[in-house]
């Protein structure tokens, strides 16, 4: 005696599997779509700014998800932390949004201001490391020739 699932289950469950592949990718496509490690990934879903969904030990990724993470590299582009961005990310759900950054013209200038920070101090950085390196160059060359 064989059992059969009813057809309307059968038939959500097929419709249901076509639809999660066809809009889910998973977390190998999503890493080598955005050139991201599947460590990066887990690390964005631990942290909440990702929710794939889960069948099994898989992880599906969905449009959303995509665009999440489009927003998110284009955050830490821009020099934004993950604090920061979670907080864009939810100021943005909460004012139904859609998945872009709808940065506020303080938050740029600060940002701004950041980074022009940051770049001064890489400058400096650099200036120390290429004045001890020609230092030592120096010194390279005076112990060879004596």
């Amino acid at each position: 005696m064989t059992t059969q699932t009813p057809s309307r289950l059968r038939d959500r469950s097929g419709t249901r599997e076509a639809a999660v592949s066809s809009v889910h990718c998973t977390i190998s496509d999503m890493a080598t779509e955005f050139g991201v490690s599947l460590r990066t990934l887990r690390f964005y879903e631990d942290r909440h700014l990702l929710q794939p969904v889960r069948r099994g030990t898989a992880r599906l990724y969905s449009t959303t998800d995509r665009a999440r993470l489009r927003m998110i590299l284009k955050a830490k582009e821009l020099g934004f932390t993950l604090s920061e961005i979670s907080d864009l990310m939810a100021g943005s759900h909460q004012t139904g949004a859609p998945l872009d950054l709808n940065l506020r013209p303080e938050q740029i200038l600060s940002q701004i201001s950041l980074l022009e920070r940051q770049r001064l101090g890489l400058e400096h950085a650099i200036g120390e490391l290429r004045a001890t390196h020609a230092r030592l160059a120096a010194v390279g060359a005076s112990a060879h020739v004596a």
